[in-house]
């Protein structure tokens, strides 16, 4: 049991690193040419004939580019979805239901909050994940920092469960508003799967550092049950021989 309890922290570490690098492959989307920061993205659609747009405009973390993460705009914390063409735009086929009064006359009201929101808890599950994983190294040491590191990586796991679920009902929906106008529109296959693969990875290093406590827990009650077994064996041998006794008096 000790040796299986000394093995949960490093593994639970591995998968905390293996998180943190999924989130920045998302984060860092679009600021390289390189691979996978040049296909990852949220969302790429046909925005040809709108004003102020690319033919195609995907979305990125920080970004909004043209097709394979090029032409990129310039780097803003929380750009708004609509920034991808100009202030009013006009054209045919327009996603009217992205359209509208924020973001500088360029964003609907629900897609501005939606990826706001998202956009601030991917900020807040990274600091709590990389927090988790120099917290994780105390549960190396006991059932103690197996506690810090579990409350820690369970906060983690909270916002970036609201952050992934925020990117997908954004962008998803976002999706079905190209669609529904004639647009064609495709999520984004590597930021998807980098986001949800980020909170498996964190989801099963949480559980981890829970286990050890629970396995240390198990570990004194093994030992007491097993002292307890010796003590009910020594009284029937010390019974078993006072009857002898009785009987040889007898």
């Amino acid at each position: 049991m000790a040796r299986s309890k000394a093995a949960l922290a490093p593994l639970a570490l591995v998968l905390l690193a293996g998180s943190v690098v999924l989130l920045f492959f998302v984060i860092l989307a679009g600021t390289t040419r390189t691979t996978p920061f040049r296909q990852t993205h949220f969302l790429s659609a046909d925005t040809s004939g709108i004003t102020g747009a690319r033919s195609v405009s995907q979305w990125t973390y920080f970004r909004i580019c043209g097709e394979g993460n090029t032409d990129c705009s310039h780097a803003w914390p929380d750009p708004p979805v609509g920034w991808a063409w100009s202030r009013n735009p006009t054209g045919s086929n327009l996603p009217e239901r992205l359209i509208g009064s924020y973001g500088g006359g360029t964003t609907s009201y629900s897609y501005f909050y939606m990826w706001r929101f998202g956009w601030v808890f991917y900020l807040l599950a990274l600091l709590f994940t990389i927090v988790s994983f120099f917290t994780g190294f105390l549960a190396c040491f006991g059932r103690l920092g197996s506690a810090l590191a579990g409350m820690m990586s369970s906060v983690a796991l909270f916002f970036l469960i609201i952050a992934a679920s925020l990117m997908t009902a954004t962008f998803v929906r976002m999706r079905e508003q190209f669609s529904s106008v004639g647009r064609s529109a495709s999520l984004g296959v590597w930021a998807f799967g980098f986001t949800w693969g980020a909170v498996a990875a964190l989801l099963i290093s949480t559980a981890l550092f829970w286990l050890g406590i629970r396995s240390g827990d198990g570990a004194a009650t093994g030992g007491s049950r097993w002292g307890r077994q010796r003590s009910v064996r020594s009284r029937r041998s010390y019974d078993m021989g006072t009857h002898r006794v009785k009987e040889d008096y007898a």
